[in-house]
């Protein structure tokens, strides 16, 4: 059934399924106009077109309109999918980047648009990661942090967007957790504070920002402990109050 706005090609003309190389499709339903059309404008036709004739996408990887050949890179032979790295269209170059084997996606990884990078940030292999930590477009860097090994990480310490250097804070080594005690963004402070080893809270358990104090109060040690149980805090307090009883019940059963 029809649906979405009127059928007209890519530059706004009727439509004319006399005249389609594809018209033979028409009998069995596999297309139609206003419904199902590799020559429709309307990216949920082109792609519905697709699904019905997968056979027929390898044909369509030149057809002059991006949303065309992007939607039949989805399911074209493979083999045919590297000359599509240097499509025009950056929809496309993403689409060949996530189909074609792994070993392709190097090559766009200074691709201008960020969208062919962060299709390049998914499928590359995490030991060839590393230059994305330092894409400038911050999403691309997030992808990265998130899949690159914790090893990597200490690049991002300063990074300029603070939810990457949450990512490093949630990820990276625990020899490196307390450099982050001068971060700027209280947050990721408190992040880092979640997995500090011990003998790395106290500079967080001084912090002014009460939500890294409070993160301390939850898993800090004795002595930690008793230095926030006099919190200016109320809240602080009755934590790390509770978790020195924990703490000093413990030492009395053993």
């Amino acid at each position: 059934m029809p649906e979405g706005p009127a059928p007209v090609d890519w530059q706004g003309a009727p439509i004319d399924c006399a005249a389609c190389h594809f018209r033979s499709r028409l009998r069995d339903g596999r297309c139609g106009q206003g419904w199902a059309c590799a020559h429709d404008r309307y990216a949920k036709r082109i792609e519905r077109f697709f699904v019905l004739n997968p056979d027929l996408a390898d044909e369509c990887l030149t057809a002059p309109y991006f949303e065309t050949r992007m939607n039949a890179a989805r399911v074209a032979t493979l083999f045919r999918l590297p000359r599509l790295l240097d499509d025009p269209d950056p929809g496309v170059r993403a689409m060949a980047v996530l189909r074609l084997p792994v070993s392709h996606a190097q090559r766009r990884i200074k691709d201008p648009d960020r969208r062919v990078r962060i299709a390049v940030a998914h499928r590359l292999p995490v030991a060839e990661i590393l230059p994305m930590l330092g894409d400038p477009d911050g999403y691309v860097r997030s992808i990265a942090a998130r899949r690159a090994d914790p090893g990597m990480l200490p690049i991002l310490i300063g990074d300029e967007d603070p939810e990457i250097r949450r990512i490093a804070a949630r990820r990276i080594g625990e020899g490196w957790l307390r450099r982050f005690v001068v971060d700027p963004d209280p947050l990721v402070r408190r992040e880092a504070a979640l997995r500090a080893p011990e003998d790395a809270l106290e500079g967080y358990a001084r912090d002014p920002d009460m939500r890294v104090r409070h993160a301390v109060a939850e898993r800090a040690g004795i002595e930690i402990a008793r230095h926030l149980a006099a919190d200016p805090e109320d809240v602080i307090r009755e934590v790390a109050q509770a978790r020195l009883a924990q703490l000093e019940g413990a030492r009395d059963v053993h």
